[in-house]
Order: structure tokens, then sequence, then C-alpha cells
């Protein structure tokens, strides 16, 4: 249809969505003409009415909770904007409730000591590699400045790989991170030691990040990618033989608990994290309430007071 076309152009072209976010419309919506095409022979926007709309939600319950949501939202925003276009006299989604569930699952977070094991490894690897192999020298160093961007900031895999020369000053001080809806924050560095780090990267790879305009840079001199940070992430975690599943993201959730078990007030967390509402910031405090108990259960001084009835 037409008129799906002219909604991926408007989200990409006024509202200015992340190509991540009009990649996902794209399927998410070809999916949903290809089932009004297919299963109910609809070409037509303005055949389709809330019982397409159930028979679909139907259709997708194969799918996880989340992702069902995501692809809901995809045509109900579609179909907002045509009826705020006067495309259509009335949005069927009006009079469609969804109760869709999700299951709260809370998220994965490394101990200090996971995160210094993980340390290890990765200052070890860089270490033991001879410095007459450049390439390979310079990729270590440029992975531990990864790393430590990734647990001294926070910041998710996609804004790192897509930050800019611009956005970190010569003092290395702090990054400017363009979030989720382009929206901009500021994250300072106070570590020394994750600034050197920084500095010694960018003396070495100036020339790849001058001609990219990118900050990490990959073996071509492209922009490194984010499959390349979880591939690395998934080398050093295999070294440091932690079980546990660690990706990128593990480290922003470690970021997050780590400094709410240090009692820093949750809104300074929230404004780091680039949450626009608590609401999404709250979950560590689940997780936060789990490590108290098990500090209470294995640390208590009571149980070391060998009295019962």
């Amino acid at each position: 249809m037409e008129v799906v076309g002219d909604f991926l152009n408007h989200c990409k072209y006024e509202k200015r969505l992340s190509p991540k976010t009009i990649k996902a419309y794209t399927i998410d919506l070809k999916q949903f003409e290809d089932f009004l095409a297919n299963q109910l022979n609809i070409t037509d926007i303005h055949q389709i009415g809330k019982d397409d709309i159930k028979k679909y939600i139907q259709i997708l319950s194969e799918f996880k909770p989340k992702t069902i949501k995501r692809k809901l939202a995809a045509i109900k925003s579609m179909f907002n904007q045509l009826e705020y276009e006067d495309v259509i006299e009335q949005n069927p989604f009006r009079k469609v409730k969804l109760r869709i569930k999700e299951p709260r699952t809370l998220p994965t977070v490394m101990t200090l000591d996971e995160v210094r094991s993980i340390f290890d490894a990765i200052y070890n690897d860089f270490t033991n590699v001879h410095s007459s192999n450049i390439y390979s020298y310079k990729e270590k160093l440029r992975n531990i400045a990864v790393v430590e961007l990734l647990f001294g900031t926070g910041v998710r895999v996609s804004e790192l790989c897509t930050l800019t020369k611009n956005n970190i000053p010569p003092d290395f001080s702090l990054i400017k991170v363009n979030g989720k809806g382009s929206k901009e924050r500021k994250i300072q560095i106070e570590n020394n030691d994750i600034r050197k780090v920084l500095k010694d990267y960018y003396i070495l790879f100036k020339d790849e990040i001058e001609n990219s305009g990118y900050f990490f840079i990959n073996r071509l001199g492209k922009r490194l990618s984010e499959q390349s940070v979880r591939l690395m992430i998934r080398k050093y975690k295999k070294l440091s033989h932690i079980e546990k599943r660690i990706t990128p993201h593990v480290f922003r959730h470690s970021f997050a608990t780590l400094l709410l078990e240090q009692d820093v007030d949750i809104k300074y967390i929230q404004n780091l994290l680039g949450h626009s509402s608590i609401v999404t910031t709250q979950i560590y405090t689940h997780v936060s309430t789990e490590k108290q108990t098990e500090i209470l259960h294995n640390k208590h001084p009571r149980n070391s007071l060998n009295f019962t009835v």
C-alpha cells in the first residue's frame, strides 16, 4: 500500500527517527501489509477495521509480548498519522483494547569481581601483545578504550559506536551522547585512568579518526560496528571464565546497579542513562534489592552469634 511508504518517509524525513527505528518500522509494517493481502485479501487502507486488527493480534501471539507491543506500536503510529492527515476517518485501533502483559525480567548485572575479571582479561590481552605487531597492538588498546567507556559511562553500544570526534573534547573529560529520540546528554569522565586510555587510543588512531569522523574505528578505517563490540565482549567473557551471558548492555546494567548500591540518587542515574522516565530506571532498584537480600543472608553479623532457642 502506498500509504505505508508515505508513512515511512514521514518518519524518516519529518520525524527524523533513527535508521534503526525506520528499519524496525519497515519490517513490522511490511509484515502487517502481507497479512492483510494474503490472509484477508485487503489492499485498501480504508477497508481495515477493528476486527482485522484483532485477527492480526491473534497471529502475533507466537511472538514475545515485547515484540508484539513493538509491532503494534508501529501500526498504531501509522494509523494515528493517517487519521491526523484525514486519509482515514477513524483509527481502527481506537476501539481495540490492548492488554499485553510482559513478564518482569530483571536485567543481568555483573558483580564488581566479575567486572574485575573482564578487565584482567582485556588488560592482560594488551600486555601480552608485542608492540612490533602494530595493528594488533592498536586493536587491543582500542578494545580497552571500548570496555572502559562502556563501564565508565553506561552508554548503549549503539551510542558508543556512533560517537564522533566532535563528541569528545581534547581533554577527554566527557562524552556527548546522541541517545534515543535524538536527545543529547553529557556524561562526565572523572576517572583519570579512563581519560588516559582514551587519550592513548586517540593518539594511535588519530589519522583514521580524522578521516572517518567516528571515534571508534575498525581495521578498515571505518566505524566500529555494534556486532564487532558484541564479539569483542564475548571473547573477553570467555577468557574471564564467567558463566553468565555478558553483552555490551550488561555493562550498562552493571554501571547503574553498582552506582545504586553506592547510594547514588536514582534521579542522577536516570540522567546518566538518558531515560525519559524514571520508571525505566527503577528496575535497577529491584536488582539492588536482590543484592541487599544476599548481603543480609550471607554477611549479617547475627550469623556469627551462636544462640538459638
